[in-house]
């Protein structure tokens, strides 16, 4: 269990030691306190919870109140833990006024320690503009569900030259204007580690890089709380492991071990889906701390001849 709350003072340290960070996403108190319980360092309430909970086909209808109800129950849930508000789509966009006045919803209403935010070089008047209400941001480039139509929908970032450049230039554009953190999505673990290798050489231990799909180069992994648990059923993303099979042995020789299950169930609650949940994020979390995810099993491949042609950038090094 997590005892302290991380800092982003502590995420620095962790960069700079080279510790990775574990982060997953949460929508409600049960997953949030199941997550504070197991240890993860942070916790998003993201834009998906508008797919995983509320039913909606994208994330794109999520409101700013529905996302504030999500993250008030995510903080009671998990009173321990870093908490991270994701902006949905038009809370941001209009004006550095308006993305201000949410972003400090998630703060005032919710409890949330910072706020994420799709987009790049277009948005860093919104980002700078929310950092000097005092408000930590991080951004969120590569597959950016809210806009993914206008790169042709949800497909593999950082593949061609061009959106490698871009990426690492939207990167470098966003940590000038004052994040604290970047998360790069669904890119292979090449240009994911190239960017993060540019972003450390200009801005040093300062932005952390994380990755959700986007291999092992990074500073952290995030993943979506119902992909690991199985609990979604419409898709799951290719670099999404469900933990529950390979922990389900272990709850069931603690089930076994258990001298009265229904007693020990009235008296810690410790006899179903939490503790199982429990189980499942903590193997998560081993496996981030060692690297041991995401493996090549759950990595986006990238050809010779793209790696080739990536090289070619002025931003590649060795």
């Amino acid at each position: 269990m997590r005892k302290k709350k991380l800092t982003l003072v502590g995420l620095k340290k962790m960069k700079k030691k080279g510790k990775p960070v574990a982060w997953i996403t949460a929508y409600d108190l049960p997953f949030a306190y199941t997550a504070e319980q197991a240890g993860i360092d942070m916790i998003l309430v993201g834009d998906s919870g508008g797919m995983v909970q509320l039913g909606y086909e994208t994330t794109n209808p999520v409101t700013m109140d529905e996302m504030i109800t999500m993250a008030k129950s995510v903080r009671k849930g998990a009173p321990n833990t870093f908490v991270i508000g994701d902006m949905p789509q038009g809370s941001y966009e209009i004006s550095n006024e308006k993305a201000v006045e949410n972003a400090m919803r998630f703060v005032k209403e919710a409890g949330c320690d910072a706020i994420k935010l799709e987009g790049g070089r277009r948005v860093t008047d919104r980002v700078d503009a929310i950092v000097r209400a005092g408000i930590p941001v991080m951004g969120h480039l590569g597959l950016t569900p809210q806009s993914a139509t206008s790169f042709g929908g949800y497909r593999v970032q950082g593949k061609t030259i061009e959106s490698f450049d871009d990426t690492i230039e939207d990167s470098l554009a966003l940590s000038l204007n004052g994040v604290f953190a970047i998360l790069l999505e669904a890119m292979p673990n090449q240009s994911a580690s190239q960017i993060t290798k540019a972003v450390s050489k200009e801005y040093g231990n300062s932005v952390s890089m994380f990755g959700i799909g986007a291999g092992v180069g990074v500073d952290g992994q995030l993943v979506i709380m119902h992909d690991i648990m199985g609990f979604y059923q419409p898709f799951r993303p290719w670099f999404a492991k469900c933990y529950i099979p390979e922990v389900i042995e272990e709850y069931s020789e603690y089930i076994a071990r258990l001298s009265n299950v229904k007693e020990h169930g009235r008296e810690s609650r410790n006899d179903g889906l939490l503790i199982l949940a429990k189980m499942a994020i903590e193997r998560y979390i081993e496996e981030v701390k060692k690297k041991e995810f995401p493996s090549d099993e759950y990595s986006y491949e990238i050809s010779k001849e793209d790696i080739s042609k990536l090289q070619m950038s002025n931003w590649w090094t060795v």
